[in-house]
């Protein structure tokens, strides 16, 4: 059976020579990076040399790189401190933000009566900056304005060195996970005014398991795991080496390749969307996916003309015949709240269609895009 990957948004294939590095540091750099004998200083320079990688790339100081877990767990610690250690009060953010920092804010409310505020979408779910200007103005309060840069379902992009500059002019503090944007855009940290960040190894070809915030020098923030002194005293735990070392290298390589891998991606989308408009009478894309200038170039998110019953079948089919990717429906069971993104901003009639991401990166071809439209058709005309 034909195998099909689209579903590069949720996780990516690992580069071969990443692979192999990391290999190599498992067999030969064991040590504990706080040892202070020579195993431990040749671990704590590996950690040290991708630190500066990842910090040269973004134009930051590698003071400011802190090593984490991934995406996740640099939104909590970020979000976190921020309420419980710089005074912050009131965020603003919108409902189509990954749950990573949507559920984190529940629970900063719970917990410490933060006051979160929803900035308003258009239909398409751009974010709203006439409204958030709005909402900037209209409190004294410390306030934090967190907004992703790369919507990780819809693809939509905001104008991520406007809204920095909108905060910096409210004294407002910024938060932005870039956890679909690093890795595929180039991102001078030094030029946007943004205080902190939130990456993802994994995103990029690399290991899962490891990534990094980008917290802005001097800022306050505190840890959220306390234990040794590693990470600068922001992050206790004896540190992965082997997984750093990977991240530092699919970085690096993700950034060399950007403009051919950026190139042929984005005909593979451009390829994709003409041959479902060409195929698939009816189909939809949400949000602004098939918008190039305002929308990422890695994925699409495509509602189908077919009706609620006949929906329950198709990710199975799918799945059936070799090809993975995400579903973003809003409802195909009763237990199946669907996707809060689409439910943010699509219309009635369109909620109770299927919709489905898929998402490409340079291991994927036009003849995969064949297929997967041949099987759609398929099942929607069978």
């Amino acid at each position: 059976m034909k195998q099909v990957y689209f579903d590069n948004a949720a996780t990516t294939q690992m580069r071969e020579e990443v692979v192999n590095r990391m290999a190599e540091v498992m067999k030969t750099v064991y040590g504990n990076p706080s040892s202070t004998h020579a195993y431990g200083r040749s671990a704590k320079t590996l950690i040290e040399q991708a630190r500066k990688t990842v910090a040269k790339i973004l134009y930051v100081a590698a003071s400011e790189i802190i090593f984490t877990s991934g995406g996740t767990e640099a939104d909590n610690l970020i979000l976190n401190s921020a309420v419980r250690d710089l005074g912050v009060k009131r965020i603003i953010t919108s409902k189509i933000e990954h749950h990573a920092v949507l559920y984190t804010l529940n629970k900063l409310h719970e917990v410490h009566n933060a006051e979160i505020e929803y900035v308003k979408l258009d239909d398409c779910g751009r974010v709203d900056l006439e409204n958030l200007e709005e909402l900037l103005s209209s409190s004294d309060e410390k306030t934090l304005v967190s907004l992703m840069h790369v919507n990780n379902e819809v693809g939509n992009l905001l104008d991520i060195k406007k809204v920095g500059e909108m905060c910096r002019s409210h004294n407002a503090l910024f938060h932005s996970d870039t956890v679909q944007s690093v890795g595929h855009y180039e991102l001078d940290l030094s030029e946007i005014p943004v205080d902190f960040t939130a990456v993802s190894a994994h995103k990029f070809h690399g290991p899962k398991g490891v990534g990094f915030a980008y917290i802005r020098k001097n800022s306050g923030l505190q840890p959220l795991i306390f234990g040794g002194e590693q990470e600068r005293g922001f992050r206790a735990g004896t540190e992965s080496v082997h997984n750093i070392v990977g991240l530092e290298m699919s970085l690096k390589l993700a950034y060399e390749h950007l403009d051919e891998e950026r190139e042929y991606i984005s005909n593979l989308k451009k390829y994709f969307i003409d041959q479902l408009q060409k195929e698939i009478p009816g189909v939809k894309f949400n949000g602004e996916c098939d918008d190039f200038e305002h929308s990422t170039y890695t994925l699409i998110n495509v509602c189908l003309p077919v009706s609620q019953e006949k929906a329950l079948m198709l990710l199975f089919q799918l799945d059936l015949n070799g090809i993975a990717c995400s579903k973003g429906s809003a409802c195909q069971s009763g237990s199946d709240k669907g996707s809060h993104v689409l439910n943010a901003f699509l219309s009635e009639e369109d909620l109770k269609k299927p919709s489905l991401r898929f998402s490409f990166s340079m291991y994927n071809t036009k003849e995969e895009v064949d297929y997967v439209v041949k099987v759609l058709k398929d099942f929607i005309e069978g």
